[in-house]
């Protein structure tokens, strides 16, 4: 399990912006904005688990991490565990990663910078 703080000072230090929290009805979504073209990277959100695995009646929150994929890697990466197209976002562009299915911050790093460099 990789912990929402976590990935939010990787971002931070690594690519010199933090957490805008724009949703007054949403209080714990963090947007990262691209320092140069103002264009979201990633998205951390806290959210009912049923959200994401559907089949699921748990609707204990989950953190999730939506980042900006190259389409043609879609279906090769939600094949991956804990992995899943995007919520409440374009799916065949993002995908949400779910941290706590997740323990290797280097892979989570990976799909950041790919997601930085998309909306350069």
């Amino acid at each position: 399990m990789i912990q929402r703080a976590v990935v939010s000072e990787y971002i931070s230090t690594n690519f010199g912006t933090s957490e805008d929290f724009l949703f007054e009805k949403h209080p714990s979504f963090g947007v990262f904005r691209h320092p140069i073209s103002g264009k979201w990277f990633g998205v951390l959100m806290e959210i009912p688990r049923n959200k994401v695995y559907v089949s699921e009646a748990d609707d204990e929150d989950i953190v999730i991490l939506n980042v900006k994929i190259n389409p043609e890697l879609g279906e090769i990466l939600r094949n991956k565990p804990g992995i899943y197209a995007a919520y409440h976002m374009n799916k065949q562009h993002w995908v949400s990663l779910d941290l706590s299915q997740l323990s290797e911050l280097s892979e989570v790093a990976q799909l950041v910078e790919d997601s930085f460099k998309l909306t350069r």
